[in-house]
């Protein structure tokens, strides 16, 4: 895109005025004091470009950081996932077992019921509706004052 009647822009070339005409000397210094207005202005343009890009850069390497420690700590959280599913696993499987056992007795408990024969059934405390209490307190309190925790 550069024309043919282009001249040299160095500022040594065009200080002078070149021309020697003394009727265009106030518009040459115009155009001259123009084009040195141009140079700075592209010279803090191109300053301005110049920081631009090392923001971007320090930017894209700071994202970079952290796309990696969250990538490292979705990973982190996988591993995790996949252990409490397997644990899951393992409670579910558990779970149906005693649920049939816990129905077999149920079933066992009738047959003596309608033999009538008497059935005492013991208080069982479930620890999960009073977590904060220990389900072994009260077989301590009742080992004489002194628990032993090797007493069967």
């Amino acid at each position: 895109m550069s024309s043919p009647s282009r001249r040299s822009s160095s500022p040594e070339s065009n200080i002078d005025g070149g021309s020697g005409s003394g009727s265009g000397s106030a518009g040459d210094e115009r155009k001259r004091k123009r084009m040195l207005s141009n140079r700075e202005s592209a010279r803090r343009s191109r300053a301005r470009k110049q920081q631009r890009m090392e923001e971007l850069i320090a930017e894209a390497s700071r994202l970079q950081a952290e796309n990696a420690r969250v990538e490292a700590q979705i990973g982190a959280y996988t591993t995790e996932l996949t252990k409490v599913d397997g644990e899951n696993a393992v409670l579910r499987a558990r779970h149906g077992e005693l649920a049939g056992r816990l129905q077999a007795l149920g079933g066992v408990l009738e047959i003596f019921q309608v033999a009538g024969a008497p059935v005492d059934i013991p208080e069982i405390p479930d620890p999960l509706l009073r977590p904060w209490q220990s389900p072994f307190a009260p077989q301590l309190a009742t080992a004489g004052g002194v628990p032993d925790a090797f007493q069967f």
